[in-house]
């Protein structure tokens, strides 16, 4: 196979002033629109934050062409190998804010930050009995893979982890306080937030989860599960070391790592389902949604009204053996 049939994805950050994101943003598109790449970008006042995959001379060409720009010469790109696209199309949108905190007084991470921790010292800090790791992802992305013992915050959004943390404050008060994400963006800003609320001894992963797992010495050790991306892989492994399965099936809460979007749109549920259980309860999270008129799953397949309802009532005679 020829290089340029490899594909790689792109995954980036850099917190640096744009005038005018609207423009940026148009023009950006096209931009990569010319070198044939898919992903998505975001694009605010305060910086960049994207995703993007393409063959390999594509993404080179991307990666030069930004590095020659003086906004984004210093930019760390985490690359990873892909038989294909990550996306199937290339998006580039002005937002308010990168990540989504909505804080009264916002973070500049530029000034106000925790302090980077490279994967070894991470992995090291970690093991210290003073220290307190917080997870600083959604609780989809807890479920499937995270660092062994790390807290986990009952938040569906970034934008909670705020308020968590101050019902919360019993769990990290006097300790070392370490933070991690995906790629580092929301940590940068959510450390500094705990810089400003007045605890001292606050680190963050730098480059995040997908640097840690690329580092030839640590390898990924610590970390249980995979790694949720937001994108088509859905999940990538971290630890070299073991695999260790974390994730339980939503049915039937047997190991188990893979993602699916309930079948519902207006629910959209992410859960995390084995094939045989996504046939089994039509990609449904519950009745309402699996009985819904709208359901993808029995629309993709063709199922009849009478398919669907020999399949419910199996459902339901398994569910009244279980209560007997």
């Amino acid at each position: 196979m020829s290089s340029t049939m490899e594909y790689q994805v792109l995954l980036y950050y850099n917190y640096v002033h744009i005038e005018d994101p609207e423009q940026f943003a148009m023009d950006h598109l096209q931009f990569c629109k010319g070198l044939e790449l898919k992903g998505r970008i975001l694009v605010a006042q305060e910086g960049i934050n994207g995703t993007v995959s393409g063959t390999i001379e594509q993404t080179q060409k991307y990666m030069d062409a930004m590095h020659n720009d003086p906004h984004f010469a210093d930019m760390t790109f985490k690359v990873d190998e892909h038989d294909g696209h990550s996306f199937k199309k290339m998006h580039v949108r002005p937002r308010n804010e990168l990540v989504t905190l909505r804080l009264e007084d916002d973070i500049n991470p530029k000034q106000t930050t925790g302090k980077h921790l490279n994967p070894k010292e991470f992995f090291e800090a970690m093991q210290d009995e003073d220290t307190v790791v917080i997870d600083a992802r959604n609780d989809y992305e807890f479920d499937l893979g995270h660092f062994r013992g790390a807290i986990r915050p009952d938040i569906e959004t970034f934008r909670d982890l705020p308020e968590w943390v101050q019902q919360n404050k019993h769990l990290i008060e006097g300790k070392r306080i370490l933070t991690y994400c995906t790629g580092g963006i929301r940590c940068e800003k959510f450390s500094g937030w705990l810089v400003k609320e007045g605890y001292e001894d606050v680190a963050q992963l730098h480059g995040g989860i997908v640097t840690y797992g690329k580092d030839p010495e640590v390898q990924g050790e610590l970390w249980d599960g995979q790694c949720y991306v937001f994108d088509e892989r859905i999940a990538v492994p971290i630890n070299r070391k073991e695999h260790v399965v974390v994730g339980v099936d939503y049915f039937d809460g047997k190991p188990c790592e893979r993602y699916v979007n309930c079948a519902h749109p207006p629910c959209n549920r992410q859960i995390i389902c084995s094939e045989e259980n996504e046939h089994k309860y039509l990609r449904g999270c519950s009745h309402e949604c699996r009985t819904s008129p709208r359901n993808m799953y029995v629309q993709e397949h063709g199922l009849t009204d009478e398919e669907v309802q020999i399949r419910l009532n199996k459902i339901e005679e398994e569910k009244n053996s279980q209560t007997v």
